[in-house]
């Protein structure tokens, strides 16, 4: 099938936009000729890409099938025009980058402040989501990598950079100083509120997991949507919940948090560089992985190995 590429960049204007006469005055055309190679697309793809509505138009199934693909095919173009435009300096482009909460508080921000000093023309564009969720979002090649925590299963085409592990302790309000003085089972905790991340993310299945390897079948009280909900609802006594202790050392020395010990070790998780062995990187994301590997193997903080899936 043989489709002027021409007609795919309008599409894209149109399904971004929602509005034929706002597309075409971002391509500096007229709203009959985006209408008339947009009926031209459907002819040639033989099915229907829009809806019309009152305040619009909407795509059907097969133009959000149709917009995925091209809004990301789209964006490397425009990618790969900006670095070209400044590949002799070598430091302009964007990465575009998937990481948990836990990732950016523990590693990623104090990566982020010495690669802009390096590489100020670099643009970052930072997703976040659950770890699952932003493994999909690499697979489809909407990121350039992802900066995660375990556990997760990834295909083998994938690469692994274990950059970083981390503890994560019990804390609870002040309101639970009783509860610090002495050791919790972890069936003990059924009797608590517990603040947890919800379904779906990788700290939902970790503790899932914990609980049944001591035989218990528990679920949190009360579910966030990200990490950094956890601590604020914790320190208000809404419940304990499971934190990284690097996150929970400043409130714990300032005695807004209380640790509560388990009578068992919590399994230490890691952070986790993923890419795409099977798709290139950019200039500007090759750039900051190896920023990324290099930083990690001069740091004794960062307890990194190499290997691949």
């Amino acid at each position: 099938m043989d489709i002027n590429f021409e007609y795919y960049k309008i599409f894209y204007y149109v399904a971004k936009y929602g509005n034929i006469t706002k597309a075409a005055t971002a391509l500096g055309s007229n709203q009959p000729n985006v209408t008339r190679i947009m009926k031209l697309l459907e002819a040639q793809l033989n099915c229907k890409l829009f809806t019309r509505e009152s305040r619009g138009i909407s795509l059907t199934e097969e133009g959000k099938l149709l917009y995925s693909h091209v809004e990301i095919a789209y964006r490397h173009l425009l990618n790969a025009q900006e670095e070209i435009c400044r590949q002799n300096s070598h430091r302009g482009g964007t990465v575009e980058i998937g990481a948990t909460e836990t990732a950016l508080y523990l590693f990623l921000l104090n990566i982020f402040h010495d690669f802009k000093q390096e590489y100020p023309a670099i643009r970052i564009k930072i997703h976040n989501h659950s770890t699952p969720e932003t493994m999909k979002q690499l697979a489809s090649g909407k990121l350039d990598f992802a900066v995660i925590t375990t556990p997760f299963e990834i295909p083998k085409t994938f690469s692994c950079l274990n950059v970083m592990e981390f503890e994560e302790i019990l804390v609870g309000g002040t309101q639970y100083l009783n509860l610090s003085k002495g050791l919790l089972e972890p069936a003990d905790i059924k009797n608590y509120s517990w603040i947890g991340l919800g379904r779906g993310s990788a700290t939902y299945n970790f503790y899932k997991d914990f609980f049944i390897a001591h035989k218990v079948d528990l679920e949190p009280n009360m579910e966030v949507a990200t990490a950094g909900l956890m601590l604020p609802m914790i320190e208000n006594n809404l419940g304990i919940g499971f934190v990284p202790k690097k996150m929970a050392s400043p409130l714990l020395n300032e005695k807004k948090l209380v640790q509560i010990q388990l009578n068992c070790d919590i399994p230490k998780r890691s952070i986790q560089i993923v890419s795409d062995k099977g798709r290139g990187k950019s200039l500007a994301a090759d750039t900051f992985y190896k920023f990324m590997k290099n930083k990690c193997a001069i740091c004794p903080l960062y307890n990194i190995g190499f290997f691949e899936l």
